[in-house]
């Protein structure tokens, strides 16, 4: 999808959308949002997505090149095994976006504990609810769409930067395609459009930084995915005969390249029609962490 760099006053009319049983556990707040000097828009919080497309790729990378991604030292990457940490990249279609027009985004984040007692390695991710620590940074946010990058910014601390993004379908397998503002590509990741179907129905945070402010923030998500698992790569380290993961020699692909991203991943995901939502900072957050 190439970039959509213009946005004006109006908010999509679209709430007819949004009647799945999902969005009904949520009551919706509106929250006006000043884009620039000239145009403001009320919009509803949570944000709903409907009719979704996405893709998931987890990997291992360095935890010690991970751990100097982190906002503050009291923030850890979870741990897999002795010197690795995964790396998520999650790749949507927003086909329906309430009250906002249609884009794709990229949600590269590293699962982290904050301010953790002990860094249990594997078990935050087997059971999140455990670990009241568990969390996602978001270290970096490609986005199609500049009002939905003004929006990541103001409201929650998002590094989103306008990108052009493109999620295909080709011969049993989704791609994503992600380009540098000079249209130079640094990313493609391929992910099995078959596997396992596995239900998922989770809420989970982001955390971000805004100001000096340290914000945690409820994502949740159900879909119907197709689970392929490669747990053999925490212990014996595959080539895979097609390549998963491509990192161009650019600015943002030499942020990637600098992880030591493992050529395997240990888990993708693939889902259609997937129901989300995205909310505001949570208000009664006591941060554990100053700046």
């Amino acid at each position: 999808m190439e970039v959509t760099g213009t946005y004006d006053s109006t908010v999509l009319d679209n709430a007819d959308l949004f009647n799945d049983p999902f969005y009904k556990r949520f009551k919706l707040r509106p929250r006006e949002l000043k884009l620039d000097e000239n145009i403001s828009k009320t919009y509803n919080f949570p944000t709903f997505y409907g009719d979704v497309t996405v893709m998931i790729g987890i990997f291992l990378c360095s935890r010690s090149k991970a751990k100097k991604m982190m906002l503050h030292p009291d923030i850890e990457p979870v741990v897999m095994t002795p010197g690795k940490s995964p790396v998520v990249f999650s790749c949507y279609i927003y086909n329906n976006v309430m009250g906002v027009a249609p884009y794709n985004e990229i949600a590269m984040t590293i699962p982290i504990l904050v301010k953790p007692k002990i860094n249990v390695p594997i078990l935050p991710l087997l059971n999140d609810k455990a670990f009241k620590e568990f969390g996602y940074y978001v270290f970096s946010m490609p986005v199609t769409s500049k009002e939905n990058m003004i929006r990541g910014h103001k409201l929650w601390g998002l590094p989103k930067v306008v990108q052009e993004i493109d999620i295909f379908e080709k011969d049993g397998d989704c791609f994503c395609t992600c380009k540098e503002e000079s249209g130079e590509q640094y990313f493609e990741m391929r992910v099995p459009t078959t596997g396992t179907p596995t239900e998922f129905d989770v809420s989970s945070y982001l955390y971000s930084r805004l100001g000096d402010d340290f914000l945690q923030s409820e994502t949740c998500f159900k879909a119907n995915f197709n689970v392929n698992k490669y747990m053999k790569q925490l212990l014996v380290k595959n080539k895979p005969a097609k390549p998963f993961l491509k990192l161009g020699d650019t600015p943002s692909g030499r942020l990637l390249r600098d992880l030591e991203i493992e050529d395997q991943p240990i888990q993708t995901r693939f889902a259609k029609h997937m129901t989300a939502c995205f909310d505001l900072p949570n208000e009664g957050f006591k941060p554990p962490i100053k700046f």
